[in-house]
């Protein structure tokens, strides 16, 4: 970098820059993205009566000579003071908040019923990015997103039907987001910054899921509209409060904002290569389905989110029927492991982009070790926390924690990958990949209400067992058949070469002047 280049770069806003700007409002979108997302984990077990929550103790007890009790004594050998005896749930806070006689498949089908719509908008989400901008595609749909939040609790006193159906519209009105994400950010995001960039922004999904977890099992027990239905109106007027602040913040692109300085709009077009308020024409879509770099960034995520979905459906689940935790314990130890993965989720983009950049490795190379790094401590520290007896169940909790950590070391591999490979159409391309990654959310929590049928720790195992064998495979065809370099049918006529990521290109139109 030469004397006056580098003198460029230092008249380059940072952290209050535009970009950085849009990277702290995509955090809070995706903050409430899974706030509303996992907030009904947490909230079905205090609307849900005991003897259907916890398979009724007065049941187990008829039928106690022909069950085994596997980790934790007999019911009648517990002594006074057993932190893991099974708890006789009537009397706790749940069951005075608790309206609903819903079963386990009836609780299985309301929490996949958000990825049925959620599946829904993923490709049409990223073509409307691509085509539209993305600004007014998920500022409108996030305002539907906090209008059926909020209607929820009014829905589920009504019908079961309705409680359905909000679920659904909440999934479709919330499947836009990550393809609109990818979108702005591949035009918005400079390649040594991609990562650091999108780490960041999705290091809110984390966050998201403390809260949803956390503050719900606080209002669980403690809030108003009998505990449970506050869950749902403090998120929604909460994600309505970010509608409002996305729209007076963010802009489609540096060209479309009116607020971004001339050194800044400069670096992002020179490094991206293209005018950015050029809105897609064309999509390539023969090109997308028959490229080998597509499918394993689809194979991956397919295997990331099996994990990823089990967890954000089945870990309050998993604390209550294996490791014994009280609601309130409940909500704030499933929190922790997701505080763990935000950290680490911003620490692996700071990390890629020094590797990258300092060290000198190729992208492709970069994005294939936090992917075998992330994936390698899901399957190990989930399957190893699934031994842990309930009398050491914070040893559990600390595993949980490695393993749901590897989920922030992904968001520095295939997710910015999308970007890396297509950047005009990352919208698009997020949206396909994401359709067919959203099949375990669907799928992911009837697979463990399956194979959990009596609650033992047992049972969880297999359902672990399912999430380590998805995490190899991953790895695998990710290490084969990634790449990492904007790929020949991701590029237009003017674009920046492929693989060209340093300064010597030079944007000669004015940026502020030109259209």
């Amino acid at each position: 970098m030469d004397r006056k280049e580098a003198h460029r770069r230092k008249d380059v806003p940072c952290l209050c820059s535009r970009r950085w700007i849009l990277a702290y409002m995509c955090f809070l979108g995706m903050f409430f993205l899974y706030a509303t997302r996992v907030n009904m984990s947490v909230a079905i077990i205090c609307m849900v009566r005991s003897d259907n929550v916890s398979e009724s103790f007065n049941h187990t007890r008829r039928t106690e000579d022909n069950v085994s009790w596997p980790n934790q004594a007999h019911p009648d050998n517990q002594i006074e003071g057993d932190t893991c005896a099974r708890q006789d749930t009537s009397t706790s806070a749940t069951a005075t908040s608790a309206e609903f006689d819903w079963d386990k498949p009836t609780r299985s089908r309301i929490l996949a019923m958000y990825f049925y719509g959620y599946i829904i908008m993923q490709v049409p989400g990223g073509w409307l990015a691509g085509r539209f901008g993305g600004r007014r595609v998920w500022g409108i749909s996030f305002f539907l997103n906090g209008l059926f939040t909020i209607l929820t609790p009014v829905a589920a006193r009504t019908s079961l039907a309705l409680v359905y159906v909000l679920r659904f519209l909440v999934g479709f009105a919330s499947g836009v987001t990550f393809p609109n994400v990818q979108s702005m950010w591949g035009r918005w995001a400079p390649p040594l910054e991609r990562s650091k960039l999108i780490t960041f922004s999705m290091a809110g999904p984390a966050m998201g899921t403390i809260a949803g977890f956390a503050l719900s099992g606080h209002l669980c027990a403690y809030g108003f509209d009998n505990g449970w239905g506050s869950i749902f109106y403090v998120f929604g007027v909460g994600t309505l409060v970010w509608v409002v602040l996305w729209f007076l913040l963010t802009a489609d692109s540096p060209r479309d904002s009116s607020r971004i300085s001339n050194a800044e709009l400069e670096y992002i077009e020179t490094e991206i290569g293209y005018k950015t308020n050029v809105q897609n024409k064309f999509t390539p879509w023969r090109a997308i389905f028959t490229s080998v770099p597509v499918w394993a960034i689809v194979v991956t995520h397919v295997c990331h989110n099996w994990s990823n979905y089990t967890l954000l459906t089945g870990l309050p689940t998993f604390m209550k029927e294996v490791l014994n935790f009280d609601i309130k314990q409940n909500g704030s130890l499933s929190a922790v492991p997701y505080l763990c993965a935000a950290i680490v989720s911003i620490v692996a983009g700071q990390v890629a982009d020094c590797l990258r950049s300092r060290v000198g490795l190729a992208t492709a190379t970069v994005r294939k070790i936090m992917v075998i790094a992330a994936f390698s401590t899901v399957a190990c520290f989930l399957v190893g926390a699934s031994f842990v007896t309930c009398e050491l169940r914070h040893v559990a909790v600390v595993l949980l924690c490695f393993a749901v950590s590897g989920t922030g070391i992904t968001r520095a591999g295939f997710p910015v990958n999308h970007v890396d490979i297509a950047p005009r159409h990352a919208g698009v391309l997020f949206g396909i990949t994401n359709t067919v990654a959203t099949v375990p959310g669907m799928v992911a929590p009837l697979v463990a209400g399956a194979l959990t049928p009596t609650k033992t720790a047992e049972e969880w195992q297999n359902v672990f067992y399912v999430c380590a064998a998805f995490s190899v495979l991953g790895s695998i065809v990710f290490t084969v058949f990634a790449k990492g370099e904007v790929q020949p049918w991701a590029r237009e006529a003017g674009d920046k070469t492929a693989g060209d990521h340093s300064s010597t290109y030079r944007v000669i139109y004015s940026p502020k002047l030109q259209p």
